[in-house]
């Protein structure tokens, strides 16, 4: 008979929840938890997948619930009420849902529930699938801080996560959720230019790409040794310490600066603004 404290099952195996999944199982976080899975959408290969990872694929998403106190739910945020719905009967006061699904608030999950079910909000993006995510991740008062812990370690295990305020679920969505698109389609302006100019694309994608990686870098690299060097009362800003990068580039009257106030003159930061916020607003029509 399965441990119900040492079960995490997966409502939702598609390509994020099959990422999260193999990232849990190769971690030694998964030590001595017992991992099932199912979809609404069944094959063939989405059964091997999650027996090749040693779990275990059950028949609906009522077993899921009966047999595991950890629920991850992986489904579109349109499913959920059906979903949750489905389970509420199998659900106990020490059930814990761990929910991916973009928007849906905790109170909605609980009221598809009709119980004292505890809920944890997360928001992955795909990089999840490299191991190399970003999740955003909130709790209800409910949850255990070890029961928070052990959430955490299914996201941890696929990158990096931040725990957060459950009031800002929907606003960090375009910071970690969305915005790899966005970085996408930036990429794709600068690889689309280099090709007008006559520059090969895969050279510029080679070229691009890691400049994306450098910087990245560049920047959690230099605000965590401003942090290490002065104590809190000296750190500078995270703000700060990117203008403070953006100088290093800028020299007066080059090339960088040029391009700066064309981006400036075209408003590009009132469009980053302006996704972001439309962002948060479709969150929060997809919660009602």
């Amino acid at each position: 008979m399965t441990d119900f404290m040492t079960s995490l099952g997966f409502i939702g195996v598609g390509n994020m929840g099959l990422a999260l999944m193999k990232g849990f199982a190769d971690s030694t976080a998964s030590d001595s938890v017992s991992i099932f899975g199912y979809d609404c959408f069944p094959d063939p290969d989405k059964r091997k997948s999650v027996e090749n990872l040693g779990g275990t694929w059950l028949d609906s998403e009522s077993e899921i619930a009966k047999r595991c106190k950890y629920i991850l739910l992986g489904v579109k945020p349109q499913s959920v009420r059906e979903v949750v719905t489905k389970i509420a009967a199998d659900l106990t006061g020490e059930s814990v849902i761990i929910s991916i699904c973009a928007g849906i608030s905790s109170e909605f999950i609980r009221s598809c529930a009709g119980n004292a079910v505890k809920v944890v909000r997360v928001m992955p993006n795909t990089p999840v699938m490299l191991g190399l995510g970003a999740s955003a991740v909130s709790a209800d008062e409910s949850v255990t801080a070890a029961e928070l812990d052990f959430a955490c370690s299914v996201f941890g295990s696929c990158g990096i996560y931040e725990v957060i305020p459950s009031d800002k679920m929907n606003e960090v969505i375009c910071v970690n959720g969305s915005s790899p698109a966005f970085i996408y389609a930036f990429a794709k302006s600068f690889i689309d230019y280099a090709a007008e100019q006559g520059i090969d694309s895969e050279s510029a994608l080679s070229l691009f790409t890691q400049t994306l990686v450098g910087s990245a870098k560049m920047m959690s690299n230099t605000y965590e040794s401003e942090k290490s060097r002065g104590g809190a009362e000296a750190v500078k800003t995270v703000q700060s310490v990117i203008d403070g990068l953006i100088s290093q580039v800028c020299s007066p009257g080059g090339t960088t600066v040029a391009g700066m106030e064309q981006m400036r003159e075209n408003g590009f930061s009132e469009a980053v603004k302006k996704a972001c916020e439309a962002c948060t607003a479709r969150a929060a029509e997809l919660a009602n």
